[in-house]
């Protein structure tokens, strides 16, 4: 299973090198990490969607129209389209979300930023946003780039991810702490 994590993870490297170096050549470093951030929300949003990348029931050609259709949808940059399209042809979209990373992780390292991944229970203002990347800048003492998702099953409160380091102060973990003890205490 490792190495199997392993190959995906090297695959995945590969093309999210090889978008990277494109996206930098047309200067669309910016575009194409936005499509990847819509793609990402996307990707948690749908479940189907998910599946479809990863079904290997679901013919070449079938996910290749699907992906296409949802580009156009979405109004993905022609660079990030013709990659999915590669991607689709070369059957390997099970490997997306793990190529978003790695772009996304690249773009951070070249601009000298670090990345904060926060999960939220419901969407943040502008203002909450940017209160919260000065917040994990002066923590940090780097620049931050926050990559925000929503999760409603936390109730409340938030979680932030950043590099080893995890704090989380969502409602629903402390109501998991508060039942255990209540457990141990009884």
């Amino acid at each position: 299973m490792a190495s199997e994590a392993t190959g995906t993870s090297g695959l995945a490297e590969r093309y999210a090198t090889a978008l990277f170096d494109l996206a930098d050549e047309r200067h669309a470093l910016d575009a194409v990490a936005g499509d990847l951030r819509e793609i990402r929300a996307m990707l948690h949003a749908s479940g189907d969607l998910m599946r479809l990348l990863r079904s290997p029931v679901v013919s070449r050609g079938e996910q290749g129209k699907a992906v296409a259709a949802l580009a156009t949808r979405a109004g993905l940059s022609d660079l990030t389209r013709d990659f999915l399209g590669v991607v689709a042809r070369n059957r390997r979209l099970f490997a997306v979300p793990a190529m978003i990373e790695a772009y996304l992780r690249r773009l951070a390292e070249r601009r000298g930023e670090v990345t904060a991944e926060v999960i939220v229970a419901q969407k943040l203002t502008a203002a909450h946003e940017t209160a919260l990347a000065e917040q994990l800048r002066r923590a940090t003492g780097a620049r931050v780039s926050v990559d925000i998702r929503v999760d409603r099953a936390l109730l409340g409160g938030m979680i932030v991810k950043v590099g080893s380091r995890l704090v989380d102060a969502s409602v629903s973990s402390r109501l998991a702490r508060l039942r255990l003890a209540m457990r141990g205490g009884g």
